[in-house]
This record gives structure tokens, C-alpha cells and sequence, in this order.
């Protein structure tokens, strides 16, 4: 099913507990030498999406309910930073993978959401007609240098100028540093909201050839807002990239990037979407048809034949 947006509870992040399953239901272990351990039951009907962080265990019946109830359930760095890997449920809707598929195998649409995406950045309606993908691209440059040079300024660092090189990783100085570490933390919040809709990471529309194209196109939409100015904040840090990770991590909260992330996928793919994905109890798969569309499974048409 659809991971419910408007639901607070849409996305639950957990780390250093044990979760299992007992007879009322799925619930979290929390120990502390204050408190000893507590008892959390988790509404597992209400969640799209489970982090699971460091220092946390589950039971696999635990994970058989979860899964029964369409929750995903991610393995992920503290504080739902990085995404090492991910359990979709066999209920999970694929309303949104064929979307993607269908507008990426498709040039005209592709090229308009490539389109779209760009104009996320610029504003709503600053994009000419006509604009050209190569003229895109080069507005976008001129964007992210502008921003460079204002921050810059503003704290009195002199001329910047973005390095990527892993190569001579310590070399490089703390802006460049902590802007490589917030993009990290980002990607990997992005590439769980992905999965979390059931989409592929490798489909890109922007960028191409790369398991995490998606991902990169994504996260493109946020640096700006997001990990540039912090990053440009942290430029006298000792340890930027440490700090980066912690400062972003405090910030998701306040950020609500999550349902953000999911939101803007869905405008992207389907800006007029109203329909709601089938209920998974009342049939578990359709088959397809190229004259027809969508069939009903479960069924048994020999008396079409």
C-alpha cells in the first residue's frame, strides 16, 4: 500500500533496541540503567516504513508481521543515515515502480520529468519553453555557483570552489569535507524513501548508468536548501565531517524530509494522482494485458479462451 504521508507515524526510525514478538503484538525492548528495560508495542498497521539503526535486533516474527502488514523495513546507519539494505514486503504495491519504468523507457516523458525536476530547483513556472536539457544543466551551474560565492561571503572564507577527490581524501579543506558527508547522510535518507515507494534506485532521469541514479537526481532537488549552507557553516570545524553528520542528523526532525522526499516522488511521476492503490487483501496480483490493460488474477479464464 501507499506509505500514508499525512500519518506522523508514516516512518518510525529505531536504534539499540530488541524488537520480537509476543501475543499482543510487535513490540521494542528499551534498556537503560535508569529505567531498566520498557515495553513499547509498535502500531505496525500504521507504519510504511521501519529504520532500523545500529544496535538494534529482530525477531523473524516480528518481521513476518511486518511484512504481512506492507511494512518495509530498512537496515540503516544512526539516525536513518546510509541504507545498507531493505526488506519489501510481497504486498508492496508496484503502482509506482511502473510509473517509473514507463516514463524512463519513454524519452518524451522522461525528457519532462528530467524537466520538471530542474524546475523544482529553479521555482515554479521559471522555466522557458523550449528550454533545452543542455541549457538546463548549465543553468543549474550557474545556480549552485552563485549560492558558492554568497556563502562564501557571508562567512569570509574567500574564493570556494567544490573538490570531490577520494583519492587525496585528508587533503581537502572542511567545507569540501563536510559537503561530501551531508550528501552521504542524504543519499542515504533519499534511497530509503525510494524503496520505501517501491521505485528502483537505478532508474534514473537526470543521471544515468549508476544503481543509485535515482537517488542522485533525488537529492539534487535538497543540496541547495540543505547540505551546501550547512556545510559552509561547519568551514572552521576540526572535524567537519563528523560534525556534518551530527548536525544534519538533529535536523531531520525539524526538516520533515521523509514525507518530503516521498511527496515530491509522487508529483514527479504522476503530478495528477488521485487514485489510491489497490487493497492487497482483495487481490494480490493483476495480469497484463496489451490490448486491455490490467486483468484480474485469481481467476481462472479458460472460458475466454
Amino acid at each position: 500500500m501507499l506509505p500514508r504521508i499525512a500519518d506522523s507515524l508514516s516512518f518510525l526510525y529505531l536504534d539499540i533496541v530488541r524488537i520480537h514478538q509476543d501475543d499482543t503484538g510487535v513490540c521494542a525492548e528499551v534498556t537503560s540503567e535508569q529505567r531498566g528495560t520498557e515495553t513499547v508495542y509498535l502500531p505496525t498497521a500504521a507504519l510504511s516504513c521501519v529504520l532500523l539503526g545500529p544496535g538494534t535486533s529482530i525477531t523473524a516474527r516480528a518481521l513476518a508481521t511486518l511484512a504481512r502488514h506492507g511494512t518495509t523495513v530498512l537496515i540503516t546507519g544512526s539516525g536513518g543515515v546510509r541504507c545498507y539494505a531493505a526488506t519489501l514486503p510481497d504486498s508492496l504495491t508496484t503502482t509506482w515502480l511502473e510509473r517509473q519504468t514507463r516514463t524512463w523507457a519513454d524519452d518524451a516523458q522522461r525528457l519532462a520529468i528530467a524537466t520538471a525536476m530542474y524546475e523544482m530547483r529553479f521555482g515554479t513556472h521559471t522555466v522557458p519553453p523550449g528550454t533545452t536539457l543542455e541549457q538546463l544543466r548549465g543553468m543549474e551551474g550557474q545556480r549552485v555557483k552563485a549560492l558558492y560565492r554568497v556563502l562564501a561571503q557571508q562567512h569570509k572564507i574567500g574564493r570556494f570552489r567544490r573538490a570531490y577527490d577520494p583519492a587525496s581524501w585528508d587533503k581537502q579543506d572542511p567545507v569540501n569535507l563536510a559537503l561530501s558527508s551531508a550528501n552521504t547522510c542524504l543519499y542515504g535518507i533519499v534511497h530509503a524513501a525510494i524503496l520505501a515507494l517501491g521505485c528502483s534506485p537505478a532508474l534514473g532521469y537526470v543521471h544515468n548508468g549508476n544503481q543509485q541514479a535515482f537517488v542522485y537526481d533525488i537529492a539534487d532537488l535538497y543540496k541547495a536548501e540543505l547540505t551546501i549552507p550547512l556545510a559552509f557553516s561547519l568551514n572552521t570545524s576540526a572535524n567537519p565531517e563528523a560534525e556534518a553528520r551530527r548536525s544534519f542528523r538533529d535536523g531531520l526532525r525539524l526538516f520533515r524530509l521523509m514525507p518530503r522526499i516521498v511527496s515530491d516522488i509522487q508529483s514527479l511521476l504522476d503530478p495528477d494522482h488521485t487514485r489510491e492503490a489497490p487493497d492487497p487483501e482483495e487481490h494480490l496480483v493483476d495480469l497484463w494485458d496489451p490490448v486491455t490493460g490490467t486483468v484480474p488474477g485469481g481467476t481462472n479464464h479458460a472460458a475466454a479462451t
